[in-house]
């Protein structure tokens, strides 16, 4: 029987998925995805495009084929909710990232006019200081932990430039603490659902719930701040304390800090992920390294790059493309059918939970040349047509794609453009590049010896 003939039969039929192998007693697939869930996720689609799988007494249903990703992504029958959104809620409340319908569409459109195109080149600016302080904190054989500055500078960034609040120094490192902690904790908390078992009070529940009060009390910290600057600033944080809804009320004060734990938790982060992961492989890969600094230089010989140089860094935008690929911070994701419905022509039930692993598909063989290889230039326009369609795309698709993705691809690139050309990062001994698994992905420990070019 041919794929397509397949594909109708099961259609006409409306049968399920094929079920995963494998599993434990009660808690079944959740074990691999507490075990090894990159490797689980990655072996998945040997099973076939869709499947089930089995977390608890809960099925979920598995995508990993790119092109129905793309149709979940873009279909109305499916909306933001499932184990990790559920989670997440814990953390971002009702913010932006986890509303569904006229409350989504109402924040959107509230948020989106501070990410338009021509207002990043104003934020820019910020991300250059921040850049070159970054840059300049450093002297030739410190031992930088890559993780925690890149944390820091981009809290400091998505702070002054979208919120406007400077003093923000001392909160980062706090705010990354917390962040760690809660981000690995839910991520057990999204697999393993045992509910009131994570009430009972032992070290590990409570240094979760003492991390995810501070992140809270820091948030309402920012808030304020940005109170006492005025109204009258021309910031998304003030746009916010102005905003009133149709019926004339203002946003609550739980609204506001839901969208403000959002931009933090989102333009921090992810940022700083991608930008650890970028620099370990620059470190393990000489000549690309050598290429971008080459090519920097040879735009900005003699002073600082800027905004306005990015559109010929090709090169640079290349790396920070595949760094995404291969290392992706934000790697797995949920949604939730909203009523029965039909996905690669198999029925999914209403109501039901559906995964997809960005880290999976951007890793497939099925999808990507020597999927493993650190290859910049697969993002040159004569080859990246050869990449199938939704394969990639680290801001999502559809009337859920990240509203910020021109702002970030713009902070990564000044980032490294400035860092890079000054310092070259080599390893040493206390480096552990294993990955730390949380709802984002982290290096464990990068730790890296500054090197003065």
């Amino acid at each position: 029987m041919s794929v397509e003939s397949a594909i109708s039969a099961h259609a006409a039929s409306g049968s399920e998925p094929p079920l995963v192998s494998g599993g434990a007693p009660l808690i079944g697939h959740a074990w691999n995805l507490v075990r090894d869930p990159l490797g689980f996720l990655a072996a998945l689609r040997d099973h076939g495009d869709l499947v089930r799988i089995r977390l608890g007494p809960k099925t979920a249903y598995a995508v990993c084929d790119p092109e129905l990703v793309g149709q979940l992504l873009r279909s109305p029958d499916y909306i933001v909710g499932g184990p990790l959104w559920d989670t997440l809620e814990v953390l971002l409340g009702k913010g932006v990232a986890t509303s569904n319908g006229k409350v989504h569409r109402r924040q959107r459109r509230m948020m989106q006019p501070a990410f338009r195109p021509e207002r990043i080149a104003g934020y820019a600016k910020v991300m250059e200081e921040e850049a070159r302080m970054t840059a300049a904190r450093w002297r030739p054989g410190d031992t930088v932990d890559v993780n925690a500055e890149m944390f820091r500078t981009a809290v400091r960034v998505v702070s002054r430039s979208l919120l406007e609040v400077d003093a923000i120094s001392e909160k980062a490192d706090r705010i990354a603490d917390s962040l760690h902690t809660v981000f690995e904790g839910l991520y057990r908390r999204m697999v393993l659902s045992v509910g009131p078992l994570y009430r009972v009070p032992t070290q590990g529940n409570r240094r979760f719930q003492n991390a995810l009060a501070e992140l809270h009390v820091l948030v309402d910290e920012i808030i304020a701040e940005g109170r006492a600057a005025g109204a009258d600033q021309d910031d998304l944080l003030a746009e916010m304390l102005r905003a009133h809804d149709e019926s004339g009320r203002p946003l609550s004060d739980q609204e506001v800090h839901d969208h403000v734990i959002s931009l933090v938790v989102a333009g921090a982060e992810n940022i700083a992920a991608t930008l650890a992961w970028t620099f370990h492989l620059l470190a393990e890969h000489p000549e690309q390294e050598r290429r971008l600094v080459e090519e920097v230089n040879s735009v900005a010989p003699d002073r600082e790059i800027t905004f306005a140089d990015l559109k010929d860094l090709p090169h640079t935008r290349n790396v920070v493309t595949e760094a995404m690929r291969i290392q992706p911070a934000a790697w797995i994701f949920t949604r939730r059918s909203v009523g029965e419905t039909n996905l690669g022509g198999y029925r999914i039930p209403a109501d039901a939970d559906i995964v997809y692993s960005a880290y999976a598909m951007q890793r497939d063989p099925r999808s990507f040349e020597q999927h493993l290889a650190f290859d910049p230039d697969r993002w040159n326009p004569e080859r990246a047509g050869d990449v199938p369609e939704f394969a990639m795309m680290p801001f999502g698709t559809g009337n859920r794609k990240c509203p910020g993705d021109h702002f970030s691809l713009a902070e990564l690139a000044i980032i490294l453009a400035t860092v890079a050309p000054k310092w070259h990062l080599a390893p040493v001994a206390e480096t552990d590049a294993e990955t730390r698994i949380g709802i984002t992905l982290q290096p464990k420990k990068l730790v890296l010896r500054a090197e003065r070019r």
